[in-house]
């Protein structure tokens, strides 16, 4: 049985349809990236799957489970958290603060902070710091543990290196990797950084203009002339 799957999926705003007829699954394990350009539906399809905006066709399964309309707090009770585009951290409240917000109910906060701090040890050091005093790779650092402070068993990250200097997006794929290799953490991985993420990744998937129109291994994929032609030069 697939973490995730999603069968037949559309969404939009109004009168735009963003996803196509999205068919896509995760396994418990993996990691799983999505690539395309620019407006090709890659963050709505993150949105669709935290339901909002909700699919307007087709279905999206979790652990076996249809959770296609149920609400964004439903959702994320079942063990998913999600890192979203632009960070959209507090940046009035210290990094410590930001952290004890993404704590789910039942979860052991202490624990997940000190997760946190052991993969990021920057954040550690600037627990008492102002969110928006921090740099672009902080914050972006202080996003993604703000969601593993919910302790999921499926993480959401969109577009986790955008705007970061390489050696910066390097380190957050490296952290991307402990988690999924050291806690077996499943990831779903939204990324305009082709080269990196499908080196990263076991599976991917290629999206364009709201529809699926290559899958393979993340090797697979590199592999591909067309692929590479369209997303890769100079991404290494």
């Amino acid at each position: 049985m697939a973490l995730l799957r999603l069968s037949g999926v559309r969404a939009g705003y109004g009168a735009i349809e963003a996803l196509r007829g999205i068919d896509l699954h995760v396994e418990a394990g993996e990691i799983v990236t999505l690539i395309g350009a620019n407006g090709a539906g890659k963050t709505t399809l993150m949105m669709t799957i935290c339901g909002r905006p909700q699919a307007r066709a087709g279905r999206i399964e979790h652990e076996g489970t249809d959770i296609t309309g149920w609400p964004t707090h439903r959702i994320m009770r079942r063990g998913i958290a999600q890192s979203p585009e632009g960070r959209r951290i507090f940046p009035r409240m210290t990094v410590q603060e930001n952290l004890l917000m993404g704590a789910a109910a039942g979860a052991d906060p202490a624990a997940g902070m000190a997760r946190v701090f052991d993969l990021f040890p920057r954040l550690a050091e600037r627990r008492r710091q102002r969110g928006g005093t921090l740099s672009g790779g902080e914050q972006q650092m202080l996003a993604i543990g703000r969601a593993l402070m919910a302790a999921p068993r499926l993480l959401l990250l969109d577009e986790p290196s955008l705007g970061l200097a390489p050696l910066i997006a390097r380190q957050i794929f490296a952290a991307i990797r402990t988690l999924n290799r050291k806690d077996g953490l499943t990831v779903l991985l939204v990324e305009q950084n082709a080269y990196q993420a499908l080196r990263l990744a076991h599976r991917g998937y290629v999206l364009v203009n709201g529809r699926i129109t290559a899958d393979g291994t993340g090797a697979e994929l590199l592999a591909r002339s067309d692929i590479q032609a369209a997303y890769l030069e100079g991404g290494a």
